[in-house]
């Protein structure tokens, strides 16, 4: 059985500097219509950053949930840029480090209605070498003991999906 859905026409609702939101209308694989909401995301990394027995994080401020979260470094990426580029930029201007980066693998995060793909990368070799952050950035560095980012990970103490998922992808290769 063919599940695709085959877009008939849409409208862009909104156009931000950073996202898309668009309506389409569609037909489902039965024949009938219906309508598919969905909001357009250039990508982003997340970087799992390992300093010694140390897990690399950030604490910023995150205004959509409202609220401080304790995350991998993470970056979206720009029109047309390379994932690791990105991911080579993103861990300089959030930790301060450079690092030999290694693919994790990439994965829709929410794709009930985005098509953002985040590009999951770690690294163990990491090298002073800071970059500005963006100036609308504000966030603080921060390093928690590799056990116990593995342990928080696995009971639910990340909010962040990303930073959860990062950490017990890293955590099974170096099994």
């Amino acid at each position: 059985m063919d599940l695709s859905e085959k877009r008939l026409d849409g409208e862009v609702l909104f156009e931000g500097r950073m996202l898309r939101v668009e309506r389409d209308r569609v037909q489902l694989p039965n024949g009938q219509e219906s309508v598919r909401e969905v909001v357009r995301h250039p990508g982003a990394v997340a970087i799992v950053a390992l300093k010694g027995e140390e897990l690399l994080l950030v604490r910023q401020f995150r205004y959509a949930p409202g609220c401080e979260l304790l995350e991998v470094p993470a970056g979206k990426l720009d029109p047309g840029e390379d994932p690791l580029a990105c991911a080579e930029r993103e861990l300089r201007e959030e930790t301060g480090y450079r690092g030999t980066l290694q693919k994790l693998g990439s994965f829709y995060m929410t794709p009930g209605y985005t098509d953002e793909v985040i590009h999951f990368f770690w690294t163990t070799e990491l090298v002073y070498d800071p970059l500005s952050h963006d100036e609308d950035e504000f966030l603080e560095l921060e390093s928690i003991p590799w056990s116990r980012a593995v342990a928080m990970a696995a009971q639910g103490g990340f909010n962040d999906g990303k930073t959860a998922l990062g950490i017990l992808l890293v955590q099974e290769k170096l099994k």
